[in-house]
C-alpha cells in the first residue's frame, strides 16, 4: 500500500516550530520525529494524541533541552509529518505501539522519562511494560488505560459517538478547527486562531489524509476492543502496579474527558506518586500551560 506524504511546504514557517525533521523507517513507512538537545542527555519521550502532532510540544522542548534533556517527539503514523495510510481500517493501536517500539530500539533510547497525554498514554505505557529497563520515570497527563478500574466519562462517550455515522464529526473531521477553537479560547495564547488552524491542519490537506485521526476516536476500547488494544491496555495497567520508578501525574482539571476525579483516583493507586493539578487547564494542557508543566516536571525530577 503506497503511503501518502504530506507536501513539505505545508510545514514551512509554522509559528513556534523551528525544529529539524528526522525520520525513522518502519515497515516501509517514514515516521517523523523531533530530536532536540544533546544526544548524551537523558531522554524526554514526548507523546501526543488526537488530533495533535509533535507541534503540541513546541513550547516544552526549548526549556527541557536547556535543562539538559534530549527531547524525542514522534508523530504517530498518520499524523504530523509521518507517512499516512489512506485506508481507515489499516489503523490500530497495536500498529502505533509497534512503530514506537521500533523507533525506541532503532535510536537505542535509554534513561527515558515518558511524557504522555491522550492516546500517548496507552501507546507509551505499552513501551514501559515491554521495555522497563529503558525507562526512569513517568509523567502522566490527562490520559488513561482501559481496565475495570477506569470508568469512561460521559465526555469520552460523547466524543466517540460524534465520529460514528450521524455524529457531528463524521463527515467533517475538523482537526484544525478543534484545536483552533481550543487555542483561541485560551487567554494566554500566542497564536491567532488562523495560525492555530494552519498549524494543526498542516498535516492533512485532504479528507482522505485524515484517516489516522479519524480512526483514533473509533478505537476506544469500550467501542472497539480489538482495534483499541483492550487486552494489552489491561496488561499495562496491571504492570504499572509493579513498577518502582517514580510516577508523576500532572492534570488539567477542566477536562470533561479525563476528569479531575479520574486523575485523583488513578494517581492515588500508587504509593509515592505525585499529582499536580492545573485547575484552569483543559484536555490539551501542553498547548495552554507548557511552561507551568515544565516547571512542575523539573521540580519533581529534582
Amino acid at each position: 500500500m503506497t503511503p501518502y506524504k504530506t507536501p513539505e511546504d505545508r510545514f514551512e514557517n509554522l509559528k513556534e516550530y523551528p525544529f529539524e525533521p528526522h525520520f525513522h523507517s518502519w515497515q516501509g513507512l517514514d515516521q517523523h520525529f523531533l530530536d532536540e538537545g544533546g544526544r548524551d542527555g537523558p531522554v524526554m519521550l514526548l507523546l501526543h494524541g488526537m488530533p495533535t502532532w509533535s507541534y503540541l510540544y513546541r513550547r516544552m522542548i526549548p526549556p527541557l533541552t536547556l535543562a539538559g534533556y534530549r527531547c524525542i517527539a514522534p508523530d504517530h503514523i498518520g499524523f504530523g509529518n509521518s507517512d499516512k495510510i489512506l485506508d481507515d481500517n489499516w489503523y490500530s493501536i497495536e500498529k502505533h505501539c509497534n512503530a514506537l517500539t521500533s523507533l525506541i530500539e532503532d535510536e537505542d533510547l535509554t534513561r527515558i522519562t515518558l511524557v504522555c497525554q491522550d492516546w500517548g498514554g496507552p501507546i507509551g505505557l505499552r513501551q514501559v511494560t515491554d521495555m522497563p529497563e529503558r525507562f526512569e520515570r513517568l509523567i502522566v497527563m490527562n490520559t488513561w488505560l482501559h481496565s475495570d478500574f477506569h470508568e469512561y466519562s460521559e465526555g469520552i462517550r460523547n466524543w466517540n459517538a460524534a465520529w460514528h455515522p450521524g455524529g457531528r464529526f463524521y463527515d467533517t473531521n475538523p482537526c484544525g478547527e478543534l484545536m483552533k477553537n481550543y487555542v483561541s479560547n485560551f487567554e494566554g495564547s500566542t497564536l491567532t486562531p488562523e495560525e492555530a488552524l494552519r498549524a494543526y491542519d498542516a498535516p492533512f490537506p485532504t479528507m482522505e489524509s485524515r484517516a489516522g485521526p479519524r480512526r483514533f476516536p473509533l478505537s476506544i476500547p469500550f467501542d472497539n476492543p480489538e482495534g483499541g488494544n483492550a487486552a494489552q491496555q489491561e496488561r499495562c495497567f496491571a504492570a504499572m502496579d509493579t513498577w518502582q520508578m517514580p510516577k508523576h501525574f500532572i492534570w488539567g482539571c477542566s477536562d470533561n474527558v479525563f476528569t479531575e476525579a479520574w486523575g485523583e483516583k488513578w494517581s492515588s493507586r500508587y504509593p509515592g506518586a505525585t499529582l499536580d493539578k492545573i485547575p484552569e487547564a483543559g484536555h490539551f494542557l501542553q498547548e495552554t500551560h507548557a511552561r507551568e508543566i515544565v516547571d512542575i516536571m523539573l521540580r519533581r525530577i529534582g
